[in-house]
């Protein structure tokens, strides 16, 4: 069944920082999928408006990603400069995204190659 490990993203999200500026702040998780399948969680920390953008596959085998903001308790202002670096970290985060699903299309990983992960 195809998915992706947390070593293939890992890989990938090393791949993007070696293209794009901003990206030092992303993880990886292991994401638990149907039957225990590794299907991969990524981790954007929002610096601006202090909150994280999870980024999964939709779902295993689906080259689509969807993208989910983590809670926030209260409201947040912005000065004009700190919704410009509100929206450079979308940026990045939104290029991540984008680069992910072009990585997944055609992808297959054999769900045995990371067991002892």
């Amino acid at each position: 069944m195809p998915f992706r490990s947390k070593r293939t993203l890992e890989t990938w999200v090393d791949e993007f920082r070696t293209t794009r500026e901003g990206g030092a702040l992303i993880t990886v998780l292991v994401q638990d999928g149907a039957g225990g399948a590794d299907t991969g969680l990524v981790i954007v920390p929002l610096r601006i408006g202090s909150t994280e953008v999870y980024m999964q596959p939709v779902s295993i085998g689906d080259a689509r990603w969807s993208v989910s903001f983590g809670a926030r308790a209260d409201e947040f202002e912005l000065t004009a400069a700190e919704l410009h670096a509100l929206a450079a970290e979308l940026l990045v985060a939104a290029s991540l995204c984008q680069f992910l699903q072009e990585k997944s299309v055609g992808y297959e990983e054999d769900p045995e190659a990371d067991a002892g992960d």
